[in-house]
């Protein structure tokens, strides 16, 4: 084991036998029994979400595996250990993923001491490391309109719902897994908005514009088409507002509907690098801002915990008027004109 201290650790947990039947879905490996009890930890008390879960146990596991070829386990690492580790992160990946990878672990280790089954945090001596926090990336306002324009035109069953998730992601700024996996009953009763439970299953209402209430208006009776044939079979129909007649999930998957945007993109004759459901979500805070909307409210619509969170946004409109302020006062313009000259 490298490095001379030594940790107390307790036996751990039994592993399962293995299960037959049908195979599972693929998942990363965890590498110390202690593993699957933080994560269940995260589930079960913060409300984790299955996509933060995952994450957590992917740069876990990564660790653990990397540990593996030191002869060390993962819940018995050094303090030297995570060190060495995030040197060979850092040559390799950028500053947020070292950071992320940083923080699974500190969650980690805090938990094996907090549950007795470490004397020490080995990741508590740990620096972060240094990082600027990029301004989002955002579509203007007629390129969300193109995109809008574009889905319209297709018509169909297809075209009504893709209208409506743009309509709705666009007047809301919801997550994407969020809305993909609204279900009906988060339409409020006089239609007007929507009641959506967030991260750690916290709820929040959400206003809808006049053009998604319009859009869903056009989708939901065209809903039906999308509706698994074993669950119209069964109960006549889907819980979901999105539902996919082959997800395993039974609503339309993040993955499918990224698909759906970036195709959207090109047809709009928009770089679909530019876009992706997040981009979408910061659009329509950055579009709030640019009309005067106040940054509580837009915490609140977005499901920031921390107003923090929301300034991003007013430094991407700040950034914005000082490139309109170069661009188009006459001052501006002119000692640019006089620099050319001299």
């Amino acid at each position: 084991m490298t490095g001379s201290k030594k940790t107390a650790i307790k036996a751990g947990t039994k592993t399962g036998a293995k299960r037959r039947g049908r195979p599972c879905k693929p998942r990363p490996l965890a590498t110390s029994p202690h593993l699957d009890a933080f994560l269940d930890m995260l589930t079960a008390e913060r409300g984790a979400a299955v996509n933060t879960r995952l994450a957590y146990e992917r740069d876990l596991a990564d660790l653990g595996r990397w540990l593996a070829q030191r002869s060390v386990a993962l819940e018995a690492a050094g303090t030297e250990d995570l060190r060495a580790y995030l040197a060979v992160q850092s040559k390799d990946g950028a500053p947020r993923t070292v950071a992320r990878r940083l923080s699974a672990m500190r969650q980690f280790y805090r938990f094996l001491l907090s549950e007795g089954r470490r004397l020490d945090d080995p990741a508590s001596p740990l620096d972060s490391p240094k990082q600027g926090r990029p301004l989002p990336k955002i579509l203007t306002e007629a390129e969300v309109g193109a995109m809008l324009s574009t889905a319209e035109a297709r018509g169909g069953p297809e075209g009504l719902r893709l209208v409506a998730l743009l309509e709705v992601l666009y007047a809301t700024g919801l997550r994407v897994s969020e809305l993909v996996g609204l279900p009906m009953t988060a339409i409020m009763r006089d239609g007007r908005g929507l009641l959506v439970r967030g991260k750690g299953g916290k709820e929040r209402m959400v206003p809808l514009s006049d053009p998604a209430l319009a859009a869903l208006a056009g989708y939901i009776p065209f809903r039906g088409h999308f509706i698994p044939p074993a669950a119209a079979a069964e109960a006549g129909h889907s819980p979901f507002l999105f539902p996919s007649r082959i997800s395993a999930e039974g609503h339309l998957t993040r993955q499918r509907f990224a698909q759906l945007l970036k195709q959207l993109a090109i047809d709009a004759g928009i770089d679909p690098e530019k876009v992706s459901p997040h981009v979408l979500r910061h659009a329509f805070a950055t579009h709030l801002l640019d009309h005067g909307a106040d940054l509580r409210s837009v915490q609140k619509m977005l499901g920031h915990a921390d107003i923090a969170t929301t300034q991003i946004y007013t430094h991407v409109v700040t950034e914005r008027l000082k490139r309109v302020m170069h661009d188009h006062h006459p001052l501006a313009r002119r000692k640019a004109e006089e620099a050319s000259e001299g």
